[in-house]
C-alpha cells in the first residue's frame, strides 16, 4: 500500500497546529489508559490501521496489557474494564458514528455520573482529536509502521 499524500509535508504549519491541541487534550488530566482505550476504540470504528497500529503500540508502551487491548472490539463482553471505562466506549461510539447513534439524554447523564463536566469535556475533546487524525490517515492512506517497528 502507498500513501496517497503526504499531509505533513504537504501543510506543516497547520498539522503542527493539530499537534499542538493533541498534546493539550492528552495533557488535560484525564488518565492515559482511558486515552489510549478512546483512541483506539474510535480508531477501530473508523477502519483507520495507521491509528490502530500507533495507539495500540503507545498503549502497550504505556503499561496496558495485551489482552485489555485485544478485547476492545468486544468490551461490552467482557469484564476486564471499569464502568468508567465502559461508559467512555459509549460515548466515544456515539460520538464517532454520529450520523446512526448520536448521544441520547440518557447516554449524556449516564457518562455525566462517571465523568464531571470538565472531564466530558475533555473526553469528547479526546473523540474530536482522534476522529480528525483518522480522517486525515485514511483519507491520504497512511501506512502503518512495518513489523520490525512493533517493539518500539
Amino acid at each position: 500500500m502507498q500513501p496517497r499524500l503526504d499531509y505533513w509535508s504537504a501543510a506543516p504549519a497547520l498539522l503542527q497546529n493539530f499537534l499542538t491541541l493533541n498534546t493539550a487534550i492528552e495533557e488535560s488530566g484525564l488518565e492515559r489508559s482511558l486515552i489510549h482505550l478512546v483512541k483506539l476504540r474510535a480508531s477501530q470504528i473508523n477502519g483507520c490501521a495507521y491509528c490502530i497500529d500507533l495507539h495500540t503500540r503507545e498503549a502497550k508502551k504505556d503499561g496496558e496489557t495485551e489482552q485489555r487491548l485485544y478485547l476492545v472490539p468486544a468490551w461490552h463482553d467482557s469484564f476486564l474494564y471499569s464502568e468508567r471505562e465502559r461508559t467512555a466506549f459509549k460515548w466515544t461510539e456515539s460520538l464517532t458514528r454520529l450520523g446512526s447513534s448520536t448521544p441520547d439524554d440518557a447516554l449524556f447523564e449516564e457518562t455525566r455520573n462517571h465523568f464531571s463536566d470538565e472531564e466530558m469535556v475533555k473526553l469528547t475533546a479526546v473523540i474530536t482529536m482522534i476522529n480528525t487524525w483518522n480522517r486525515l490517515s485514511i483519507a491520504f492512506r497512511a501506512v502503518h509502521a512495518k513489523p520490525e517497528a512493533q517493539a518500539v
